[in-house]
């Protein structure tokens, strides 16, 4: 081999050496990150300020991200992004729990730009051009698609979602009121439990007292359909007995939710409140014996 031949081979040589190396360093440090965020021993559950709509992401100890609806526009793709850590755009279960527009909107581009590894949802009849689109993506991208019902739990390690609610398979079934078909589901971690229930009404709630009284006692409670006096019966919150009640609900809302009503039931069962239209996003925390929750605002 010539002289020069040698020079440049040596040359290139170390310049691969280098670049390789560089490449480690880059891959240890980004090691590093993904396992001291893994470390932390809380679950974090964010319930996000998007108006008048719900939109909750969950993220387990373990690093596992579920959301629950996606409020009624773009708001939640970004506080999302923002959320979770750069390198992280899995979400490990997407949960739509009925196809209103302030609870799916913000899904559709979450299907377009996560990897959605399963989805959750009532399976009801319903035609808006959002609902459609959302069913397209999931079906475009072969996402698993399960149709929620009653004693179902799905597992993250230590923490599990149970589904309360539908008690029947609603699927392809037409509703006159979709807040009837709402998903409601009980997060578990450690001894802490927090009901999540969707825009489901008195009916509904009736029927989950019936069937699981004993079991829907827990220290959170986000309130179903806004605040509206359509839920929250006196009779169910009483066998929740919660310690904490979130309200996702929009600033001057043409509801005028959350009703007094609810608020005075609530205050009746000494229970704190949070509303996203007075707090911002709120945040809880669990480390399995307590939970803490602060907010966006003082």
């Amino acid at each position: 081999m010539l002289k020069g031949q040698r020079y440049l081979t040596l040359f290139f040589m170390k310049k691969i050496i280098k670049i390789l190396s560089g490449l480690l360093v880059v891959i240890a440090v980004l090691s590093i990150i993904v396992w001291l965020s893994n470390q932390n021993q809380d679950l974090k559950v964010y319930f996000f300020d998007v108006g008048q709509g719900d939109a909750i992401l969950i993220r387990t100890p373990g690093g596992q991200n579920v959301v629950i609806d996606g409020g009624p526009d773009n708001t939640f793709i970004i506080k999302l992004g923002k959320t979770l850590p750069f390198y992280d755009r899995t979400i490990d279960l997407m949960v739509l729990t009925h196809p209103h527009d302030d609870h799916l909107f913000g899904l559709v581009e979450v299907l377009k730009r996560y990897q959605v590894k399963q989805v959750l949802y009532s399976g009801v009849s319903h035609t808006t051009d959002a609902y459609l689109e959302w069913l397209s993506i999931i079906k475009e991208k072969k996402i698993p698609l399960t149709i929620a019902l009653a004693g179902q739990t799905f597992v993250f390690n230590n923490v599990r979602l149970k589904i309360i609610f539908p008690l029947e398979n609603l699927a392809n079934k037409e509703m006159e009121n979709l807040n009837d078909a709402s998903v409601v589901a009980q997060l578990i971690y450690g001894q802490t439990k927090m009901l999540f229930m969707g825009d489901l009404e008195e009916n509904g709630e009736e029927q989950i007292l019936q069937f699981f009284a004993p079991d829907i006692k827990s220290q959170v409670i986000k309130i179903g359909h806004h605040g509206s006096d359509t839920s929250s019966s006196q009779n169910f919150l009483k066998a929740v007995n919660p310690d904490f009640a979130v309200i996702s609900v929009g600033l001057d809302n043409k509801f005028n939710h959350p009703s007094l009503r609810i608020l005075a039931r609530l205050n009746n069962e000494k229970a704190k409140i949070f509303q996203t239209r007075n707090q911002g996003d709120i945040v809880l925390r669990s480390n399995g014996q307590k939970i803490a929750i602060t907010s966006g605002k003082p």
